[in-house]
């Protein structure tokens, strides 16, 4: 039986969005047919599959699907991050023998020594910070196009979430903050994190930051904010929460 449903065609952290979409089809309609698919989900009621595999045509990043339906863009990021789980994981790290895949879960499997890997993902914290009617925002070195954003930064080894926003506060920024706050996750597949979002409030400092991560950081006026992140990141639901708070008050 042929599939028919969603396709993530991934490689290189990319996907195949023929006409900026994730395509729907028959894999024989789109030009898939006999390659290896996995079935890695549902969207609107049809099958999911992944297929690691590099067409012909041009890919593109996950990031073109960020303003569509929000479990399509998960969706599409999980197949992204499972595409680069098995590429990178094509030989045993223990005794190098050639790994396959699990057909029960998401894992390669060593028939060597009977090591079994998963796919990585790494907690990441998101912090918006406010003060008064203003909020935190800086220019990191790794955006390419100017955009101001709110604090992240990686989790590390031992380290709880909270511990994490705390420090990476004041490690970016030289401020402290009180009254921290969960707010919400979302999977980012860049390549494999989960942004995990918290709001909080000015405690005390100077900005003080740290060149290495940052261009330039600053308190902004909710009503005169600079260029920020796009629609459908949780780096904009942070800010436009934090706006709408400000507004409210």
């Amino acid at each position: 039986m042929e599939h028919e449903g969603w396709w993530v065609v991934s490689n290189g952290r990319k996907l195949w969005l023929p006409d900026g979409e994730l395509p729907y089809g028959t894999a024989s309609g789109l030009g898939l047919e006999g390659k290896h698919a996995r079935q890695i989900g549902e969207y609107q009621g049809k099958p999911c599959w992944l297929l690691c595999h590099e067409p012909s045509m041009n890919m593109e990043s996950v990031r073109r699907l960020l303003a569509t339906d929000r479990l399509l863009f998960q969706l599409a990021g999980r197949g992204v991050q499972l595409a680069e789980f098995y590429r990178s994981h094509r030989w045993c790290g223990y005794c190098g023998t050639q790994m396959h895949h699990s057909d029960k879960e998401f894992a390669c499997l060593c028939e060597g020594c009977g090591e079994r890997y998963y796919p990585q993902i790494a907690p990441c914290i998101i912090v918006a910070i406010r003060k008064g009617d203003s909020i935190l925002l800086a220019q990191h070195h790794r955006h390419k196009q100017p955009i101001f954003t709110v604090l992240a930064g990686f989790v590390e080894a031992g380290e709880t979430l909270e511990e994490c926003v705390h420090r990476e506060v004041m490690e970016e920024s030289g401020l402290s903050i009180k009254n921290l706050h969960y707010v919400a996750s979302q999977p980012w597949p860049f390549p494999h994190s989960l942004m995990c979002a918290f709001t909080a409030e000015y405690a005390g400092g100077e900005i003080i930051i740290d060149p290495a991560e940052l261009k330039n950081a600053a308190w902004f006026n909710v009503s005169q904010l600079p260029k920020i992140p796009e629609i459908g990141t949780i780096a904009r639901r942070l800010i436009e929460d934090t706006v709408a708070l400000c507004r409210q008050d």
